[in-house]
């Protein structure tokens, strides 16, 4: 009877786990914005402006947001706009900017060619 109830008590605090994980991480996440200055702090982080100047326009559901005189922060949003959480990207070079948002759950847009296919027109 005893290794019954340590594995119910086993499967409850999994399930625990899990269910608090993703309130923390992907749960309730919808969108990101980049907030930042257009340039003096930039210039001093060249991987992070190349970040949001070449790879944010390319992710879906990721916004940039020019604030004057801002440090660059990644903000995460759920579905109304609330901020869940927000991470400096100072530190980061531009390919863990990339790996942050992947790892957050965003994608890259499809190309054009890939999201519309092309439909030839046929007279009648």
């Amino acid at each position: 009877m005893a290794p019954q109830c340590w594995g119910f008590l086993l499967v409850v605090l999994v399930l625990l786990f899990y269910a608090t994980e993703g309130d923390h991480t992907n749960g309730n996440l919808i969108a990101a914005r980049v907030e930042s200055c257009r340039g003096c702090r930039l210039n001093r982080l060249p991987e992070v402006k190349k970040f949001i100047f070449e790879d944010v326009p390319l992710f879906e559901n990721v916004e940039f947001k020019h604030i004057q005189g801002a440090s660059p922060e990644l903000v995460l949003l759920d579905m109304h706009d609330k901020e869940l959480e927000r991470i400096d990207l100072a530190p980061l070079s531009r390919q863990d900017c990339n790996d942050l948002l992947t790892k957050r759950g965003f994608h890259r847009k499809k190309p054009d060619s890939e999201a519309q296919p092309n439909l030839q027109h046929e007279d009648f």
